[in-house]
C-alpha cells in the first residue's frame, strides 16, 4: 500500500523557507518583507499563495500523485485556470476510461 503524501510534502525548499521565517517572525509580515528585501504587498501574495497552494492540495487526501501536484502548480500561478481545469477534465476523462467495468 503506498502511503499518501502529505501536504507539506507539496511544498518546495524555498516555501519551506518562508514558512519558517513566518514562524520565527511570529506572522508579522512587515519583518518578513525587509527580511527578505521585498515590499509588503509582494509578502503579502507570497503568503496568500502558499495559503492556497496548501489548501488545493489538502482539499482531497486521496487525489494522486499527478493530480495533487497540478493543484499546487496552479496555486503557485505557473497554470493558468483556463489550463487547469482543461488538464484536470481530461486528467479525469482518462481516469474513467481506465476504470474496470462492471456489468
Amino acid at each position: 500500500m503506498t502511503q499518501q503524501r502529505r501536504w507539506i510534502d507539496y511544498l518546495s525548499d524555498e516555501d519551506l523557507g518562508f514558512l519558517k521565517r513566518f514562524l520565527l517572525a511570529s506572522g508579522t509580515l512587515k519583518d518578513i518583507a525587509a527580511q527578505y528585501g521585498i515590499s509588503y504587498p509582494t509578502v503579502r501574495l507570497r503568503l496568500d499563495r502558499l495559503i492556497e497552494k496548501v489548501k488545493v492540495v489538502d482539499v482531497d487526501p486521496g487525489a494522486g500523485h499527478f493530480e495533487t501536484t497540478l493543484r499546487s502548480l496552479y496555486a503557485e500561478g505557473h497554470v493558468d485556470s483556463d489550463a487547469f481545469g482543461s488538464l484536470l477534465d481530461a486528467y479525469h476523462s482518462e481516469e474513467e476510461s481506465r476504470a474496470p467495468r462492471t456489468a
